[in-house]
């Protein structure tokens, strides 16, 4: 199995931010996305990473980004397989299919959360209140069951800390009700066509969070889509509802730390071997399945 890749050195170009997974890189007229081989769970960072994770969530952000761009325009301004702009040749190997080069738009300030069935918090609060964001769902609904249709349910996005669930209200004030509107829109539109296609690969698409930003004017669909680390992926011909689903992801990791002795706070435990290759092996499988290729 090749080396994770947690870390990036790129002489000479100018780093914006580093996220949990992503590095964000200033070109000039452009940004430079790449996604790193870290893992979070908990929102720790766990010490070693998953062999092609960052490959793998890239890819299958091209993947999507093609597939959609007759519905949304998007931020990429180079293909899956374009050449590197001669100041990033002498980075090929770290770059090689992990990297995205997008245009400069402005995030919008808040999270685009569409649901499908109901998992996650949104259980935890249909269970007290029979809602989920506010919203009313039908009673006696189970855990894992698939929604009559999806919801749109936002979230602020925190700095530091938790995202906050908000409802559409609350959004409208945060960034205009026009944009709020058309996010929304946007958000059940492209999430409806994502989850019908990954049902016929065999994946179901539980959950997803977009992201939108502006440019010229215009919204558009930025970051990354329909990944296993942005939703939840489960197999479906293991789905039943009434219980929590095996998923694509971070499920060997979460398994494997609510084992241990460990508070969840930082430093992370690092992960074993055989979890590693497990959880890379479910990214890959993730891909292969949407895609129908090989990474």
């Amino acid at each position: 199995m090749n080396e994770p890749i947690l870390s990036l050195d790129l002489p000479g170009i100018q780093k914006v931010r580093s996220g949990k997974v992503r590095e964000v890189y200033d070109l000039g007229d452009a940004f430079l996305l790449v996604a790193s081989d870290r893992i979070s769970a908990f929102d720790v960072i766990m010490p070693n990473g998953i062999p092609n994770k960052g490959a793998v969530l890239t890819q299958i952000s091209h993947f999507w980004f093609e597939k959609f761009a007759a519905l949304v325009p998007n931020h990429l301004l180079a293909k899956a397989d374009g050449p590197l702009p001669a100041n990033l040749q002498p980075f090929a190997g770290q770059l090689a299919k992990r990297s995205m080069i997008v245009k400069k738009a402005k995030p919008l300030a808040i999270e685009c959360i569409v649901r499908g069935y109901l998992s996650g918090s949104g259980w935890k609060e249909y269970k007290k209140s029979q809602t989920v964001c506010g919203i009313k769902l039908p009673a006696g609904l189970t855990e894992s069951a698939e929604l009559p249709e999806p919801i749109f349910t936002p979230s602020t996005k925190a700095e530091q800390g938790h995202d906050e669930n908000i409802n559409f209200e609350q959004a409208c004030d945060i960034v205009g009700k026009e944009l709020a509107t058309q996010a929304r829109d946007l958000s059940l539109m492209i999430y409806k066509a994502g989850r019908d296609y990954a049902r016929q690969r065999g994946i179901i698409i539980a959950d997803t969070k977009f992201e939108f930003g502006l440019f010229d004017g215009k919204l558009i669909l930025i970051d990354e889509v329909l990944t296993p680390d942005s939703s939840r992926f489960w197999p479906a011909d293991e789905y039943a509802d009434g219980k929590g689903q095996p998923s694509f992801d971070k499920q060997f990791v979460r398994d494997y730390l609510e084992t241990l002795d460990w508070n969840k706070t930082p430093p992370g435990p690092k992960l074993p071997e055989d979890v590693v290759a497990r959880t890379s092996a479910k990214y890959l499988e993730a891909y292969e399945r949407l895609t129908g290729k090989k990474l």
